[in-house]
């Protein structure tokens, strides 16, 4: 029988009875809703709404909608209905892996002094528009002065100020001809040392996280083959960009939620995860090396392999149990080890 996939179906491998105590795997596709459409974030403004004696006026409620996720917590699995349920078994090597982005940054004891003495000459032209022109400009001057004698303080003297613009310009100079030096590469060789870099570790941003599962499906007969096959088809079919032949755009594939379980319950250890993408899907249909098939052509043994990406990154928000309205909730409300 053709599987109609887009009608709800709660599908399993090994097709068995999941008791209480057992522990798998299950996903569900949900139809993908953008931010925009879930992230709409209130204002009250003063809208003046004149009754019908023409008199009174009153405050009303005024909601926007952003096209940035805010905070944290926007892509948590959600209770909306889903299309199609899927149950596996617990993979042989499950794990998960949280990763933020570091970047080093240099800035050497002239540069710093310049980047401050410059912000300060910047911050000080705000005084044109409540001085008279004069007043003004002699702030700026003031203020550039002292930024100029700052500098020098800093880098041990005017000289050394000099020294590195000689030397940078000499290094722009000869890459005119296609000599490549940089101005600490001058100073090394000329003198035998080099600025402080005064290097930092700089926190640059949070980064996605990746899940990926493999699944050895042996069919035992004819029912359980024919619920492998429905699953890969769903899998598949899900994972697809949607097109109308009518219009010139594709929709956004569904997304996918997954979530360890025992039972009826959410698995009280194991991580938990954001809602997904399912990014790949690959299908050995020779598990065992080699091609062999049960009469109806089911293969024997096959392995498939599943990519999920989560859509937004895990903030510390997510591990104090933060309710949908944005308010703290209790620390336990995560569960388990968290995201």
């Amino acid at each position: 029988m053709q599987l109609n996939l887009n009608k709800k179906h709660i599908l399993r491998y090994p097709y068995t009875a999941f008791t209480e105590k057992t522990d798998y795997l299950q996903i569900d596709v949900i139809e993908y809703t953008a931010i925009k459409a879930t992230n709409r974030t209130k204002i009250i403004e003063d809208v003046e709404v004149t009754s019908d004696d023409g008199n009174s006026t009153k405050k009303e409620d005024v909601s926007t909608a952003s096209l940035s996720a805010g905070a944290g917590g926007i892509r948590q699995n959600s209770n909306k209905t889903s299309k199609a349920t899927i149950l596996l078994p617990i993979p042989s090597s499950i794990s998960d892996s949280n990763l933020v982005s570091y970047q080093s940054s240099d800035l050497n004891s002239i540069a710093g002094a310049a980047v401050g003495g410059v912000m300060d000459v910047m911050k000080s032209g705000g005084n044109f528009g409540s001085k008279t022109l004069p007043e003004a400009a002699k702030r700026v001057w003031e203020t550039t002065d002292t930024a100029v004698t700052a500098i020098g303080k800093a880098t041990g003297g005017m000289g050394e100020v000099v020294g590195y613009i000689t030397r940078f310009l000499a290094s722009k100079a000869v890459g005119l001809a296609n000599i490549n030096i940089t101005p600490a590469q001058i100073l090394a060789r000329s003198e035998g040392k080099i600025l402080n870099p005064n290097m930092e570790l700089l926190f640059n941003g949070p980064r996605l996280r990746t899940f990926r599962f493999q699944f050895k499906l042996t069919p035992r007969g004819p029912k359980e083959a024919d619920e492998v096959k429905d699953i890969i088809r769903t899998f598949k079919y899900h994972m697809a960009p949607k097109v109308d032949i009518s219009k010139p755009f594709l929709k956004t594939p569904d997304i996918f939620e997954l979530r360890y379980r025992k039972g009826g319950k959410p698995h009280s250890f194991l991580h938990k995860f954001k809602q997904c993408f399912l990014s790949s899907v690959n299908v050995n249909y020779t598990g065992e090396g080699n091609y062999t098939t049960y009469e109806d052509g089911t293969p024997v043994s096959m392995i498939m392999d599943l990519t999920f990406e989560e859509l937004e990154p895990i903030y510390n928000t997510d591990y104090k149990g933060y309710t949908g309205d944005g308010t703290p909730g209790p620390d336990s409300a995560v569960g388990g080890v968290g995201y």
